[in-house]
């Protein structure tokens, strides 16, 4: 198996090619940055509750062998995402959630809800040392595999290098640890061999449309979501959360939000979902109790498979 992201040159390259009109090309790329200074965190907010005071135990449902994956992509609405060829071709087979909203903006407070059911107070996208937790160490501790894989990891999961960006790694944030972290190099290798129970995915500033087009997303994800899709871990009982972490700044926030697993229960959901939903389902799925607001949240069992 050809490696899934580790040519990452190769995508560039091909992006630049294919949509030098759209302005893909035109992307400067930034210069190193230096280790971000570590600051406390902020206080929570009182719609965002601290994870370890409501954790609970784990829900009576059943735990599947198969392994959970999320694909995090960046700044599109709704409509915007689907607008890609190969996303829509996504959503017209698998699952779909037409009502599903993130939590905030910008970007980092969305992470955050995602893999510990709070904001923890962000309100941009500054880099602040959290207590360890968070879902990565959540599951370590119930003996659970888990990795997050960042496209274009530096030597240090704390540091700023193009196309990685630390404010779309939430799992750096928990004790500002970099355990658990891995470059997307390593990812087919997993997907061939042994995969991790929870898999996350952050693309690049640029194959997350944050830097460049939806059609140059779309391009990655469809070198990427096959990959994942022919794997054991996917075939025999796993689900795949692709979604955005915010739209393009309207209050609205909608954004789109696709489950693709083997067997869906049905293709579309008008049922109104957010970030705290999706972390819901996930912990739900792999057996563990909930973290923050995820705890009160609905489950996205409508769309989920066996």
């Amino acid at each position: 198996m050809a490696s899934l992201m580790g040519r990452r040159t190769r995508w560039v390259v091909h992006c630049v090619v294919l949509l030098s009109i759209s302005g893909c090309n035109g992307v400067a790329v930034p210069q190193t940055a230096p280790t971000p200074a570590l600051r406390s965190a902020p206080a929570v907010s009182g719609h965002s509750p601290s994870p370890a005071a409501t954790a609970g135990p784990p829900r009576p449902t059943a735990v599947l062998a198969g392994s959970v994956f999320v694909i995090v992509m960046e700044n599109k609405s709704y409509d915007e995402a689907l607008g890609g060829t190969y996303t829509a071709s996504l959503a017209s087979q698998y699952a779909l959630a037409t009502n599903y909203h993130a939590v905030s903006h910008p970007s980092e407070p969305n992470y955050l809800a995602l893999t510990s059911g709070s904001t923890w107070g962000a309100t941009d996208d500054s880099y602040r040392a959290l207590p360890p937790g968070g879902i990565g160490k959540q599951l370590s501790d119930a003996g659970v595999s888990w990795r997050a894989y960042m496209e274009g990891l530096p030597s240090s999961c704390l540091r700023n290098l193009y196309p990685y960006a630390l404010k779309h790694d939430p799992f750096a944030f928990y004790g500002g640890s970099c355990a658990g972290i891995a470059s997307t190099d390593a990812l087919a290798g997993d997907l061939a061999g042994n995969t991790p129970r929870f898999v996350w995915i952050s693309p690049g500033l640029c194959n997350d449309t944050h830097d460049c087009p939806v059609a140059a997303g779309d391009h990655w994800l469809s070198q990427v979501v096959p990959e994942i899709i022919n794997s054991r871990a996917w075939r025999t009982g796993g689900v795949l959360f692709l979604t955005w972490d915010e739209n393009d700044g309207s209050a609205q926030n909608r954004v789109a939000t696709l489950i693709i697993s083997p067997n869906p229960k049905q293709h579309l959901s008008d049922k109104p979902y957010t970030h705290y939903s999706l972390l819901a389902t996930i912990e739900d799925r792999l057996g563990v109790g909930r973290l923050g607001a995820a705890a009160g949240a609905t489950p996205m069992d409508d769309l989920v498979g066996p």
